[in-house]
């Protein structure tokens, strides 16, 4: 049997019988676990340890949240799962080794924070001010440590590119958005190098726009969401030569640099490999690093829409000098323009990021998940069925992914969930690969104007 309360926390409707369930039903901390027992591992050893939910054991607990308040500053909210902890003491964080000065201990109710001397076992405090702890951190006595595992959180599934709505913003939010990631551990916020983006991660699109309202309200700071861009790589299907050769004359030294290279395709996910096939001094060994310097350059931006270039072989083979007028930078220009002819005559294709999608969802509406997934390109790698749901491994594109949250929502009456994770790099479909290109030259062209 399973309680239902019903009720409102906006109307405070049903508040006081729900807390009173809490008290009546739920277990008290020495019925927790096996007889009151938390099981743990000391974090120098790794060896497994206990401590049983009583006062009169050595002090532990969890910090289960942070909060950032404006007035009283970082809040570290903790449950004492064993002995007692006193305010003002000295207590060592064992997930990340190092000590922790307690100050005030407060008992928190809405807005009202209440200073108590002391907490004990199952008691829940809010701490201020710890330099280091952060949530899911064990705390505990110096002398007795042990380390309890931490909740394992869901991975963000729905992504999104930012924009601060003005310049003057820009401090503001990537400011706003860390204090909201140490309170919010199931955020995620980063930037970008391909694409030039910063990119917020969530749970659901309810979830990001409760933290852009948060972001809004506490920290002043307003952004403009769009769709994150893909990123695309570039690499190419057969070999191929090509001559570069930089010669200017100006007054005094001139500029010569001249080199032959070879471009070799390589298996997908082996990245770049820079080969030097000079013999007999045809180009100085000195010159060579240059050349390697120029072809790195110019694989940042490919032939067919500018994306970087990968899974490819470089060799200079052969190449002349001057004496006087050779130099590192001439070499270097040559070495960027033999990549560049080389790598048009190499077949260029388009690759786009593969994901290993794991959907969970009821069993009767797996059909329609399926279906949904071969749709958006993927390929079902196995169906695993569980009590009461059905797992799905699929590999799918990540261009097919940007919204697939709220499809999978609705074809799943909200009962459905995800995560994914990188796994490679495949060819793009000729017929998408024609798009993504043009598109991306209108938008180099537009940034350009």
């Amino acid at each position: 049997m399973v309680p239902l309360y019903c009720g409102s926390a906006i109307k405070n409707i049903g508040i006081v019988p729900l807390l009173n369930a809490i008290v009546d039903f739920l277990p008290v901390p020495m019925e927790h676990a096996s007889a009151g027992s938390l099981e743990g591992l000391h974090p120098d050893t790794g060896s497994a340890m206990t401590r049983r939910a009583v006062e009169e054991e050595p002090f532990s607990g969890i910090v289960f949240k942070t909060l950032i308040d404006p007035f009283v500053g970082r809040l570290s909210y903790f449950r004492v799962l064993s002995g007692v902890l006193h305010g003002d003491s000295t207590v060592f964080n064992s997930s990340r080794s190092s000590k922790e000065k307690c100050g005030h201990l407060y008992t928190v109710l809405g807005k009202k924070h209440t200073v108590i001397p002391s907490a004990g076992a199952g008691e829940i405090v809010a701490i201020g001010k710890l330099k280091d702890t952060q949530t899911g951190d064990t705390l505990c006595d110096e002398h007795a440590p042990i380390c309890y595992p931490r909740t394992v959180l869901p991975r963000p599934v729905l992504s999104f590119a930012i924009e601060p709505k003005s310049n003057a913003d820009i401090e503001k939010v990537s400011l706003g958005l860390h204090k909201l990631i140490e309170e919010d551990p199931t955020l995620e916020f980063s930037r970008h190098a391909d694409t030039k983006e910063m990119v917020l991660s969530g749970l659901g699109q309810l979830h990001i726009d409760l933290a852009l309202e948060k972001l809004r309200r506490k920290y002043g700071a307003e952004v403009i969401l769009h769709m994150p861009k893909i990123p695309y790589r570039e690499t190419i299907r057969s070999t191929a030569q090509a001559q570069g050769k930089y010669k200017k004359q100006t007054g005094g030294h001139g500029q010569y640099g001249d080199c032959w290279l070879e471009l070799t395709p390589l298996p997908r996910g082996e990245g770049f490999k820079f080969e030097n096939k000079v013999v007999g001094g045809a180009i100085p060994r000195n010159f060579i690093p240059a050349v390697e310097k120029g072809v790195v350059e110019a694989m940042h931006h490919g032939s067919l829409a500018g994306f970087p270039v990968i899974d490819c072989r470089v060799a200079v083979y052969d190449g002349t000098y001057h004496t006087v007028d050779s130099s590192e930078m001439a070499f270097k220009i040559a070495g960027s323009m033999g990549f560049k002819k080389a790598l048009e005559a190499a077949h260029p294709v388009l690759l786009e990021p593969i994901m290993t999608v794991e959907v969970e969802a009821p069993a009767d509406h797996i059909g329609g998940v399926i279906g949904d997934l071969n749709a958006r390109r993927g390929r079902i790698l196995h169906v695993e069925a569980m009590e009461q749901t059905e797992q799905i491994t699929a590999l799918v594109p990540m261009a097919e992914l940007l919204t697939y949250a709220t499809m999978l929502n609705s074809l799943t009456a909200g009962r459905g969930g995800y995560t994914m994770e990188f796994a490679r790099y495949d060819e793009v479909p000729r017929e998408l690969a024609v798009r993504i290109i043009e598109a991306q030259k209108v938008e180099t062209h537009t940034a350009v104007h």
